[in-house]
């Protein structure tokens, strides 16, 4: 042991640095603070201790804090030499200050907390959140009925809770009514006018250049949905074709519901006491999701890689209101869920990371999704696919389809009138090339011609004659 980590810290002799430490640890996940040793984990020379020099250092810890702490003490033989641990687990109150300051334990090294995270962590430590608290002059007229209602309907048809019907009675049921009034959460969900929190969205050329953006100021379900649609709007669209029976299927650039749960991740979970927006800004290859407020309680950005991780929710009425309507699921699983959606997208990968002020998600990846037309033959899908001869035997056979191939098999699915020089525009291959190309299609029994030249269109064959 000779490196400073997030529980242990090195001193070469007692003295308030030693206290901000075990306040630190007392405010995080607890710790171990050895007295006598240098920072790069060697005894040190000439430290020497007593009895009485512990009892005044104890003594100096409990009047130093507030609310008071007093570690554990003990003499240990460390490479030889006698050195002091302190040692303190993570403290039950929240937060812990040292002379009117308080600290958290980052990694291996103590960083002062913001006057909101010192909120939150009081917040936290009680119990309680933020958005159980009564909103500030709000009353009934603020709240629309008719949401409540949509709500109260789309609880009772997930199951996962019943109500009367009646919104005064079943707000009270759920806490969003706090002694007659009117909560943070309730409000946020069903207010009648926009609320004041916003979700920035924007789609970006570069960092710089900005082609469009959009402001959301709602109530919360209204901007989880106006959100997704933005997002879809935005996003491209490939196709794949299953030729036996003939269907299309749209595959969106990005897994839309890994999308949707990072989207409500960052409206639930954001921290309201900033009067920062959350920011979803859409590039070529790469989507970004902010949301003011850094993980909760112990949560680390390395628990996060994991399917174990012991979630805690900032907002706890607004994740039970999403939990009840279905839109979520048990509490801890997002990340999860997400990882399985854009396993299916080869080169895509997520990254989070906590930054100054609040906590980014960032999807990207380097080739789209590819395109496939999917043939019940068992081969492999993709630039060569075995076509279904369509004899009762199965007897299947190797024709070559390229990517131009597949590039017209998915304009004629796409759009069954196209023109042959539309074709061949959006191929890049002369007309003479192009007419080759499907009669060679054509050939194979994979596309045919159906009714009259001018008014005629395309069908994809089904099954081989």
């Amino acid at each position: 042991m000779n490196i400073e980590t997030q529980h242990i810290e090195f001193k070469s002799n007692f003295n308030e640095e030693v206290i901000e430490t075990l306040v630190a640890f007392s405010n995080t996940k607890g710790g171990r603070v050895l007295v006598g040793v240098t920072d790069n984990g060697h005894p040190a020379k000439g430290f020497t201790t007593g009895k009485e020099s512990i009892q005044k250092w104890l003594n100096e810890i409990k009047t130093k804090t507030q609310p008071s702490i007093i570690p554990d003490v003990n003499i240990i033989d460390y490479e030889g030499i006698d050195v002091v641990e302190f040692s303190i687990p993570e403290f039950p109150v929240k937060p812990v200050a040292f002379r009117g300051r308080y600290f958290k334990r980052v990694k291996n090294s103590n960083h002062q907390l913001s006057s909101i995270e010192i909120s939150d962590m009081s917040l936290q430590s009680l119990q309680i959140s933020w958005d159980s608290y009564p909103a500030a002059n709000v009353t009934w007229d603020d709240i629309d009925i008719e949401k409540v209602k949509k709500f109260i309907n789309k609880v009772n048809d997930t199951g996962r809770f019943y109500f009367s019907g009646v919104p005064e009675d079943d707000l009270k049921k759920l806490r969003l009514l706090n002694n007659g009034k009117i909560t943070n959460a309730a409000l946020l969900l069903f207010a009648k006018e926009s609320i004041t929190y916003n979700v920035h969205l924007g789609r970006f050329k570069t960092p710089e250049m900005i082609i469009d953006d959009k402001m959301l100021r709602l109530p919360l379900f209204e901007v989880v949905e106006e959100t997704m649609k933005y997002l879809i709007s935005q996003l491209k669209v490939a196709f794949e074709i299953n030729a036996y029976p003939t269907q299309r299927t749209e595959i969106f650039e990005y897994p839309l519901k890994a999308l949707k749960e990072t989207v409500l991740n960052a409206i639930i979970h954001r921290d309201y006491l900033s009067p920062i927006d959350v920011q979803i800004k859409i590039f070529d290859q790469k989507i970004t999701f902010f949301n003011p407020g850094g993980l909760m309680g112990n949560l680390t950005v390395e628990d996060l890689k994991h399917d174990n991780y012991q979630a805690y929710a900032r907002n706890r009425l607004l994740a039970e209101a999403f939990y009840l309507t279905g839109d979520i699921e048990k509490y801890g699983t997002g990340f999860t869920r997400i990882r399985k959606e854009i396993a299916a997208y080869p080169t895509m990968k997520i990254d989070f990371a906590e930054i100054p002020n609040g906590f980014l998600v960032t999807y990207s990846y380097t080739e789209q999704k590819a395109n496939t037309i999917n043939r019940k033959t068992g081969l492999k899908t993709g630039l060569k696919t075995g076509l279904k001869t369509g004899l009762k035997t199965g007897l299947k056979t190797g024709l070559k389809i390229d990517e131009v191939d597949n590039q017209i098999i998915r304009l004629i699915a796409v759009n069954k009138h196209i023109t042959t020089s539309e074709i061949a525009k959006n191929i890049n291959r002369g007309i003479s090339t192009t007419k080759e190309r499907i009669a060679k299609l054509k050939k194979q029994n994979i596309i045919q011609r159906a009714g009259s030249l001018k008014n005629g269109y395309w069908i994809i064959v089904e099954n081989s004659k």
